[in-house]
């Protein structure tokens, strides 16, 4: 009868971690998921800037919806930042280690990167994970295919305005 409180704790312990840890299998929150549909469209109308803004308040909004971190890796990689966008993959697979678009995404931002060696890592892990022929798979073999992509140096020349007093 002494152990009786500490293992009703104990068990209580568990149960909130079980939930906690299945929280973000399900649906976002619904006012998370139109902050994600304003970030998609943001990203797609060229404006990385304002999906970032969407996707963080998403996050504020629901935390526990681990998608998130995709969206905002995603928009990382567009913003040339891919160890931002790994930082970000990394964090959707310690929330949930079998996400193939996370496994893909962070071997992609790999290649992207010129970090070869460790985007085929990724890739052995998704061929063994879904096969050869899941989109996941055949994405990241398109990326390591085309390799690491120079980044030009892009020089803007600015007018210059001067006054006379």
């Amino acid at each position: 009868m002494r152990f009786a409180p500490a293992a009703a704790a104990l068990s209580l312990l568990f149960a909130v971690n079980a939930s906690v840890g299945n929280a973000g299998a399900g649906e976002p929150d619904p006012r998370a998921a139109m902050l994600i549909a304003e970030g998609r469209a943001a990203l797609a109308a060229d404006k990385p800037q304002d999906a970032i803004d969407a996707f963080e308040a998403a996050l504020a909004v629901d935390p526990s919806y681990t998608p998130i971190f995709n969206e905002l890796a995603e928009v990382a990689r567009v913003e040339g930042l891919q160890g931002k966008a790994i930082r970000y993959y990394r964090e959707t697979l310690v929330r949930d280690p079998g996400n193939l678009a996370a496994i893909s995404g962070e071997g992609a931002a790999l290649v992207e990167k010129g970090a070869l060696e460790k985007a085929k890592r990724n890739l052995a892990q998704l061929q063994s994970l879904c096969g050869a022929t899941c989109p996941e798979t055949r994405a990241l073999q398109s990326s390591i295919a085309r390799g690491a992509q120079p980044r030009m140096a892009v020089e803007t020349v600015g007018s210059e305005v001067s006054s006379q007093n």
